[in-house]
């Protein structure tokens, strides 16, 4: 890999994200943009040709960018709308053109890419098991904290979710299996030691699914994008019947979460084809305030504690997000979104299959559609880059090769 390779800035990125993310999870943002600006502008210094995006995956993230900016004519903050809406179009344009010029790298470049993003790994992990274990003292360091407060602890998980996501890329490294199997096992592990159950369950169903593909490379992708098409169209009904079951047995982090998805049900049900707006979560009516009486005893909460625990000032019914980006895009940008949506994750799990690698792209999917259903933000920009992200470093990667026979050549990207 040269100075000049479009692909050194994204090896740049994918040594150092992994242990920026554990100091500071909101430097992915800056770290994955820079990174994939300055590969388009590597390719086109090096050839003089734009490295135009193409396929059906990216223009659906451009059209659902699109579609949050015209929210803005009904949403209670059009300006929040409309640039939010323009970031991921444009955000999702870089990450195309990005793919573009990664896809004609050569198979030294692509060595080379992929071993970054093995020693970023090791590093990250490393470094997020010393802050467990030590109370986390580094991140208390770079802070200047003589003592780490208890609050955070909390920043583990999206780090561990950005690794968890990233682990799955390990697929494609050019070593003998059981080192690539030491990598992704060890790394797993390392990831369900860590806090943050949704980064748990991320890592495990990325390292299954990407075990599963190398059996059936061109089937499993296409039911994880067919899977996660489904449950975004579906969520709303699924959390319909949340009432009906047995939730009030849970623990109270739980059953919160679940009192928030029955509010956003609620909600979504009055605008349910154009949705709220985009970043509506934030100012939806009664989102701020504590879970009513009403919908308690339709829960059938009737612990005393956990009745006064959620009416402390402190416990919101909608706090920022729903916590699940399928309810967050039905609540914001109604079923036009959501159909959006379900066709972009379809073409995802399409275009797995032309990847270079199919079992870290459909790996990386997986793990990408755990994250988004049960934790953060859907527009939270550090992790729509850590997204883009790894879905642009999936043109780069070694090709794959199965155990005992050689997968189909991959075509041109189209993600």
């Amino acid at each position: 890999m040269t100075f000049t390779s479009p692909a050194l800035p994204l090896a740049v990125a994918l040594l150092v994200a992994p242990l920026a993310v554990v100091l500071q999870s909101k430097a992915m943002a800056p770290i994955g943009l820079v990174a994939l600006a300055l590969c388009v502008v590597a390719h086109i210094r090096m050839t003089r040709v734009l490295p135009w995006p193409r396929g059906a995956a990216l223009w659906l993230a451009v059209a659902l960018g699109a579609w949050g900016m015209a929210s803005a004519v009904w949403a209670a903050e059009p300006g929040r709308a409309l640039t939010t809406g323009a970031s991921v179009a444009a955000m999702a344009l870089l990450a195309g053109g990005a793919a573009q010029a990664l896809h004609a790298s050569d198979d030294t470049t692509r060595s080379a890419l992929t071993l970054c993003i093995a020693i970023g790994l090791c590093i990250g992990l490393a470094a997020a098991a010393i802050d467990a274990v030590t109370g986390n003292a580094i991140r208390a360091a770079v802070r200047g904290l003589a003592e780490a407060p208890a609050t955070l602890a909390f920043g583990l998980k999206p780090a561990a979710s950005v690794m968890a996501l990233l682990l799955p890329l390990a697929f494609a490294l050019p070593w003998p299996a059981l080192l690539r199997a030491l990598l992704l096992l060890g790394g797993a592990g390392v990831l369900v030691a860590l806090p943050g159950d949704t980064a748990k369950l991320a890592a495990l169903l990325g390292l299954a699914v990407g075990t599963a593909t190398i059996a059936a490379p061109r089937l499993v992708p296409r039911l994880v994008g067919a899977g996660l098409a489904a449950a975004i169209l579906a969520m709303p009904m699924f959390v319909a019947a949340i009432p009906s079951l047995p939730v009030e047995r849970l623990p109270i982090t739980a059953l919160h979460r679940m009192l928030i998805w029955d509010f956003t049900a609620d909600r979504i049900a009055e605008r349910p084809i154009i949705g709220w707006g985009l970043e509506a979560s934030r100012t939806v009516p009664g989102g701020r305030d504590a879970p009513p009486a009403a919908q308690l005893d339709r829960m059938r909460v009737t612990d005393t504690e956990h009745r006064r625990w959620f009416g402390m000032p402190s416990i919101q019914v909608l706090p920022l997000h729903p916590h699940n980006g399928a309810l967050q895009i039905w609540l914001e940008l109604g079923a036009i979104g959501a159909l959006i949506a379900a066709a972009l994750a379809w073409c995802l799990g399409t275009a797995a299959t032309r990847s270079p690698c199919p079992p870290a792209a459909a790996g990386a999917l997986a793990s990408a559609a755990v994250t988004a259903m049960l934790s953060f933000g859907v527009w939270q920009a550090w992790w729509v880059v850590a997204m883009l992200l790894a879905a642009a470093v999936c043109a780069g990667l070694v090709r794959c090769r199965g155990e005992g026979s050689a997968l189909p050549e991959p075509h041109p990207p189209r993600a």
